[in-house]
């Protein structure tokens, strides 16, 4: 990285951009043998489950169409009862088969681009070999963060369901009130969403790079975090715009694209496959910068040798807890 740890406290959002733009560039080389490996079939999965999804609804629709007009208990009633029924099963299995594999290359993506920008950052050799090997061992850490964060996500849908369900009770025949609650509910449920979503990734982050994970490295994010909030939230704004616009693209010019031509139609997905590849990427290396940031931000000195020796012991073998005392927390007063 070109900024000094000191320094880097005093970046704002586009200075964050502009940093994560040159280490892809700088090292390119093993960033393009990342996102050869892990983050090209994450964005084909992320996108070719959007079609997929899309033909096999659209036949749903269809069917169930068919079945309203069809006299109910007849054969055909039947034959389309039975075809529906199928089709269903084969949505749930491909949904559940697509969130396994976005899963799984989603945070293999992670450790790798993680991985490899502390490496960076510490001046170690690094190697597309090297990350490989290391990947897995990483990859168990930052699934442990990512189960513990499902579960709090889970947790906060239940008690938004709750409230939703109180409100509308208490709301009664009052139209007013009850719009007012509903939108109210409605933009804070949004606003805890987009937190927790944040504290995952820096989170992500954490479980690499120091001795926590799991609820422990979702603690130390939110206190990372305190500060450097509104550059957090901006970011993810920018990203998140980025990936619906892209989305809303394949959408409307690849799988909805029937007044295009077959080529056009090709050339509108690789466009969209390229650009969703670059923004999952360009994503993996920003919050990694934006933990750096925090770090800074807190005045928490990032020892550059302990961090070395901490990134050594993924190579060596099973993973053994460093002290965090001796890696990355101690204070340094300005």
């Amino acid at each position: 990285m070109d900024v000094e740890q000191e320094e880097m406290q005093f970046l704002g959002l586009f200075d964050i951009f502009r940093e994560s733009y040159k280490i892809i560039i700088s090292w390119r080389k093993i960033f393009s043998q990342i996102t050869l490996s892990l983050i090209l079939p994450l964005s084909f999965v992320f996108l070719a489950h959007i079609e997929v999804s899309q033909i096999l609804l659209g036949k749903i629709i269809s069917n169930e169409s068919d079945m309203m007009e069809t006299e109910v208990g007849s054969r055909r009633y039947n034959r389309l009862n039975d075809v529906v029924a199928s089709e269903w099963s084969t949505y749930f299995l491909i949904k559940a088969v697509y969130f396994t594999f976005l899963l799984i290359f989603s945070l293999l993506s992670t450790s790798a681009v993680v991985y490899t920008i502390a490496c960076v950052y510490t001046g170690r050799e690094v190697t597309y070999r090297k990350v490989m090997s290391v990947v897995p061992k990483v990859w168990k850490r930052v699934m442990v963060t990512f189960l513990c964060t499902f579960v709090a996500f889970f947790a906060y849908h239940v008690v938004a369901v709750i409230l939703l369900v109180i409100w509308i009770i208490l709301a009664g025949f009052s139209y007013h009130f009850l719009m007012f609650g509903l939108v109210l509910l409605l933009i804070l449920y949004f606003a805890g969403l987009v937190y927790m979503t944040l504290v995952w990734h820096l989170a992500s982050v954490v479980s690499v790079l120091e001795d926590a994970r799991g609820v422990q490295a979702m603690n130390k994010s939110q206190a990372l975090m305190q500060g450097k909030m509104w550059v957090a939230i901006s970011i993810f704004l920018i990203l998140g715009l980025a990936s619906y616009g892209v989305q809303v693209a394949f959408q409307n010019l690849v799988v909805h694209g029937w007044s295009v031509g077959v080529v056009a139609k090709a050339g509108f997905a690789i466009v969209c496959f390229l650009l969703m590849v670059k923004l999952f990427l360009f994503g993996l290396v920003i919050q990694t910068v934006l933990y750096f940031v925090c770090k800074s931000y807190h005045h928490e000195n990032i020892d550059k040798s302990a961090l070395s020796d901490h990134l050594e012991v993924y190579l060596l073998g099973e993973y053994v807890p460093l002290k965090s005392k001796d890696v990355q927390l101690e204070q340094v007063h300005v």
